[in-house]
């Protein structure tokens, strides 16, 4: 008898097109097929037995519940729980899931953030299923992925608008392909691969941080003796207690379908990566935020706790969730895939071009869609991109398109890649660009990496944007090529618009060391942005460019967009209130009776000699002076905290706790992290960074 593997037990929580091709009659199965494609609708009969094969399934599995499963715009997802059971005849008790339960569901509008598009007496708010994303279960729930609309229609999460920006890239990418002759092509998919890093601790030390508890990150905290400085955590040994909590979590997703691939130790102590395969971008997201879940779950589990913050721990790197990003045809063409000799390959090139025209366009809504409140920590700070956004194409591809830009009449003159030499191998593949970690937006061989993204929220936004962006550049491309007969003048022309776009977008486009000063000078010459504060890229949503491609490619009207800029807006504003008044709490009721417990330990053992003690003096003067340093910093950061009631409108609020009350948190942290290094560890009333990290060694 054979040991059964995880491998064997691969999406059996999944209710897939596989298990939906066997327990469907087949003319249900084709419906459903057909509306996925969006080339029919579902009727009524056909959800009903849908539902009811769902049913079924679920509750071999042990299914009691099902739930619609949506993310609303608090960033994270949501649930509401109902059983299968219900009243028969003759009052006996039967189980029932009907087509009218599987599609429409309903929920609180108003409690969810909603920007003014739905008041408090105006609560209705509806669940639809979204048939292109399978159901699943998770703890004896059935989970159904749906959308969140309000009772006049308006999108009010994030997953209605990305399916629409999926629909705007595919009709759009789609009409350049077939203007190339390829016109078997019907949909093109935008495709996406989500690296999620994340920290995890000891759950014991992280229950006796309330910052981290209250707010993902620490609010105060010095440098141990050891962090990053010998670069000795990244790939290497994965501790036993680790490694037995990543078995776990690979085998739950692999359960529910989810191809997780990679898992490494990352470069900060205590960080690590896990990474699934490409899959379609609305199922990519969702898959996300299930790992998201299962990694905070399985790591309680374990007697851990998982940080998706963006930067946990000041002074070492934060954590992103790349966002590998490219276009799949629907016979499996990667649209951006640049071939052995990609100076020849004009439809590859043209779409690079819409790319290079849409980020530079749009870079602000870019870093917007990028970030939230804690992702300003990490931009720009251990090995993290800048904020400024830039493309890296690498160095044999910016040959090609500055050919292009310069009007060169011929471009196959460009370097070759040279083949690599090693012993006893005879055939080493090399990319075709090298991989630029301080790019924000580098292409990686076949696809677009987006490393501005923080860790901590969905990647729905960035997805969005990104979609849209690129589906209105690949529009304008394709009514310019629009009616053109012959392939020959179709790559004649598209090689015109691509030094069109370069010669206006060129810019955009950087290969070098974006940590460098040098950089971020040459950027402001290139008018590029440098929006250091998330904050200050929230308006970009509503701005009138945004508002008028937005509507072109009918994602966002200009009502959702408003609502989304207020939600943000009110989001930022609250996470600095919780971050300041834990801060506050935190250094009155702990740090300032260790400070004082301390000069009393000194004074008291100044006293008992009878004498004065030159060490005892000097070490009594410096706690003095940091007690007294204290006392300033906490109530000038406590009457500015106050002070924020004098701004009634949200933005102004926001701005206010930007640009005075963050410094005077700062100013605060400073001190405690010089308290922290001035008092004996007896004292010190809460784990330190290196009580955390070595704790996970």
């Amino acid at each position: 008898m054979t040991n059964k593997h995880p491998f064997d037990d691969f999406g059996i929580n999944l209710f897939s097109e596989n298990v939906m091709k066997e327990c469907l009659p087949h003319p249900v199965y084709q419906k459903w097929k057909t509306a996925t494609r969006k080339e029919d609708a579902l009727d009524r009969p056909t959800a009903d037995a849908i539902a009811h094969a769902m049913k079924i399934w679920a509750m071999e599995k042990g299914a009691t519940h099902f739930t619609h499963w949506f993310q609303p715009l608090t960033g994270s997802t949501a649930e509401k729980h109902d059983s299968f059971i219900e009243p028969g005849d003759h009052n006996q008790a039967i189980s029932r899931f009907s087509g009218k339960s599987l599609i429409k569901g309903e929920g609180d509008a108003s409690s969810f953030p909603s920007g003014g598009l739905r008041a408090t007496f105006e609560a209705r708010g509806y669940t639809y299923w979204d048939c292109t994303s399978p159901a699943f279960i998770r703890d004896n729930v059935l989970c159904i992925p749906t959308i969140f609309v309000s009772y006049n229609g308006e999108t009010l999460d994030k997953k209605a608008p990305l399916l629409k920006s999926a629909e705007a890239i595919s009709k759009q990418a789609t009409r350049i392909v077939n203007l190339f002759k390829d016109k078997d092509i019907k949909h093109v998919n935008a495709m996406v691969g989500l690296e999620q890093e994340y920290f995890l601790v000891d759950k014991e030390m992280y229950l006796k941080r309330k910052d981290l508890v209250h707010t993902g990150r620490t609010l105060f905290g010095s440098m141990p003796p050891k962090s990053m400085d010998l670069r000795g955590h990244y790939f290497g040994s994965i501790p036993a207690r680790v490694q037995a909590f990543m078995e776990e979590v690979d085998e739950e997703l692999w359960k529910l379908g989810i191809y997780a691939k990679t898992e490494h130790n990352e470069v900060a102590p205590c960080q690590f990566e896990i990474a699934p395969l490409f899959i379609d971008a609305n199922v990519a997201v969702d898959q996300n935020l299930i790992i998201m879940d299962v990694l905070k779950k399985k790591a309680d589990k374990h007697g851990l706790a998982c940080l998706l913050h963006e930067k946990p721990f000041q002074g070492v790197n934060g954590s992103g969730k790349h966002n590998n990003w490219s276009l799949v045809t629907d016979d499996g063409q990667n649209l951006l895939e640049p071939g052995d000799r990609p100076h020849e390959n004009i439809r590859f090139l043209l779409f690079v071009c819409a790319i290079i025209e849409a980020v530079d366009t749009y870079p602000e809504m870019l870093r917007m869609a990028a970030s939230s409140y804690g992702n300003d920590y990490r931009l720009g700070a251990d090995e993290a991109p800048p904020a400024v956004v830039s493309i890296c194409m690498g160095e044999d591809l910016e040959i090609v398109l500055e050919k292009i830009r310069l009007g060169e009449n011929e471009i196959d003159d460009v370097v070759e890649p040279k083949a690599y030499a090693i012993a006893n191998l005879s055939y080493v593949p090399k990319d075709t660009s090298d991989r630029n970690r301080t790019s924000p937006f580098a292409f990686t061989g076949n696809k677009f990496e987006f490393r501005m993204v923080g860790s901590s929220r969905s990647a729905s936004t960035t997805n969005i944007i990104l979609n849209s962006i690129v589906a209105d550049s690949l529009c304008k491309i394709a009514d310019k090529l629009q009616g053109i007969k012959y392939i020959d003048e179709v790559r004649k022309k598209s090689l015109d618009i691509c030094r069109d776009i370069l010669q206006k977008h060129h810019r955009i486009l950087f290969s070098g060391d974006g940590y460098s000063s040098d950089w971020l000078d040459e950027a402001e010459k290139r008018g590029l942005p440098n929006i250091k504060c998330y904050l200050d890229s929230i308006s970009s949503l509503s701005s009138e460019k945004a508002v008028a491609m937005f509507d072109r490619m009918k994602v966002y009207n200009r009502a959702e967009l408003e609502a989304r800029v207020d939600i943000l807006t009110e989001e930022y504003r609250k996470s600095v209130k919780v971050e300041v008044l834990t801060l506050l709490d935190m250094s009155k009721k702990e740090i300032l009776p260790a400070l004082v417990r301390e000069i009393k330990f000194y004074s008291d053992a100044q006293n008992s000699l009878g004498f004065e003690n030159s060490y005892y003096q000097r070490k009594i003067k410096h706690l003095v002076s940091l007690l007294d340093n204290f006392d300033k910093q906490y109530h000038d950061l406590k009457q500015k905290m106050e002070n924020r009631q004098q701004y009634p409108d949200n933005m102004a609020k926001a701005q206010y706790l930007n640009t005075v009350v963050v410094p005077a948190m700062t100013d605060l942290r400073s001190v405690i992290d010089q308290i922290e290094d001035a008092i004996s560890s007896d004292n010190y009333p809460y784990p330190t960074y290196d009580d955390m990290f070595v704790s996970m060694q």
